[in-house]
């Protein structure tokens, strides 16, 4: 019996180039006018958003002096693409994500102005918070798979993986930007303004995308209303293997790596004592790594799942050996490290996942990775906030590494025994000392 899955168009082929391309390419999708519109856009909205997550946190630690209440504040952003991501990745396929985006954008408006009013006023207490942080993970349902589908609306095929790795240095410039602005306001002025300014942001994103040209826009095949599609999207990422164990790899990190905002709370108000301006520091050292690998990975010459499986490798040691650095310094210094390797996994898996899936089915599927990053991180939030106070700080960030990088391992044999590959070691100068070859 022939499915609607069946009728898709084939997946286009992953281009791999032979050379990196010129460094003159590295911001070349900057050169298409809606692109450039929308990044501005998004990176002073990025910049923003991390302001308020970093108040945020801090001021949940402060209102409950609890770090487990830091991890709930997360789960419940989060909680909401756990339960109804699918869904979202169906609206997605359903209807234009430039309106989409305009209505999501605009109810972040909202909720950044009535948070940034409460603690303006002195009247907020920690249940504001949860309910606000709820509210804005209903958002995210929509927000998120439309955000990733819309870089190829943008674009194009043509630019997609430079797209996404720019749009990843954009986040993680803000990163190193926001947080440090953050904390800033934070000693100066307290959390209230953080709020506020994120509200100013999400409008600017709003006024952006009412400014681009529709016309010179790519937009997605829009999906009419039928039966089974949140089971088919599920079905078509499971027939692909680099989705398949690309997601897995994303479920493990996503629980256990991906809550920094509890883990290093619990350095900068525990271990080393250095308060709100620490820990934001602390979050712009992570993005100092990330922001450089986001911008090598332009240069990468092809993806492949082993790429993702190594990335993950990587990243997850250095992670774990933040847990072992005694002083300030060495902290930091692997918080660095640590950033790096993570982009380097996160663009690789993005860049894989969006250009092995069709446009037809594209937002279902980018639904299903935002639901396991973001779901993810509502289970270990709470879990890693747990461990903390029951066993520490250093515990907390070791285990953050080790559980994923035993899943890493693992997945990769798995594929290599699969796949017929094996490792070759090689001390020969002008060669790779390790590559992955077939047995």
């Amino acid at each position: 019996m022939t499915t609607a899955l069946s009728q898709h168009p084939a997946t286009e082929p992953i281009t791999v180039l032979s050379s990196p391309p010129p460094w003159r390419h590295t911001l070349v999708s900057l050169t298409v006018r809606n692109y450039r519109i929308f990044a501005l856009a998004n990176f002073v909205a990025m910049t923003a958003l991390w302001m308020q997550r970093i108040a945020q946190d801090w001021l949940v630690l402060q209102l409950s002096g609890s770090v487990t209440a830091v991890g709930i504040t997360s789960a419940l952003q989060f909680a909401p693409m756990l339960v109804f991501g699918l869904v979202g990745g169906v609206i997605v396929d359903r209807y234009p994500t430039r309106i989409l985006l305009m209505l999501t954008q605009t109810a972040a408006v909202l909720t950044s102005t009535v948070l940034a009013v409460l603690v303006l006023t002195g009247t907020v207490q920690v249940w504001h918070i949860y309910v606000i942080a709820t509210v804005l993970g209903f958002v995210t349902v929509i927000d998120n798979p439309a955000r990733q589908v819309f870089t190829n609306e943008l674009v194009g095929p043509r630019h997609l993986r430079n797209a996404i790795s720019l749009n990843s240095s954009l986040f993680q410039l803000g990163g190193l930007v926001g947080p440090a602005l953050s904390g800033a306001l934070l000693v100066a002025v307290g959390a209230g303004w953080s709020f506020g300014i994120n509200a100013i942001a999400c409008a600017l994103v709003v006024f952006a995308l009412s400014r681009l040209r529709v016309s010179e826009l790519h937009p997605a095949p829009i999906v009419a209303r039928a039966k089974g599609q949140l089971a088919e999207g599920l079905r078509y990422a499971r027939s692909k293997p680099a989705i398949l164990w690309t997601i897995v790899l994303l479920a493990f990190l996503a629980v256990f790596s991906q809550n920094l905002p509890v883990l290093l709370a619990a350095f900068a108000n525990d271990v080393f004592d250095v308060g709100a301006g620490g820990y934001g520091l602390f979050n712009a050292l992570v993005a100092v790594g990330a922001l450089t690998a986001a911008l090598l990975s332009t240069r990468r010459r092809s993806v492949r799942l082993r790429t993702v499986v190594l990335a993950t490798i990587v990243y997850t040691a250095l992670q774990m050996t933040a847990g072992f650095m005694p002083t300030e310094l060495l902290f930091g210094a692997v918080l660095v490290l640590a950033g790096f390797g993570w982009l380097l996994f996160i663009t690789a898996a993005n860049s894989l996942v969006q250009m092995s899936t069709n446009t037809a089915v594209r937002g279902r599927v980018m639904a299903l990775y935002v639901l396991v990053l973001l779901g993810g991180q509502s289970v270990g939030g709470p879990l890693m906030g747990w461990v903390v106070e029951h066993f520490g700080a250093h515990v907390g960030m070791v285990l953050s590494g080790a559980v994923p990088l035993v899943a890493a391992v693992v997945i990769g044999i798995l594929i290599a025994h699969t796949a017929g590959l094996r490792l070759r070691v090689s001390l020969r100068r002008h060669r790779m000392p390790v590559t992955i070859v077939p047995r």
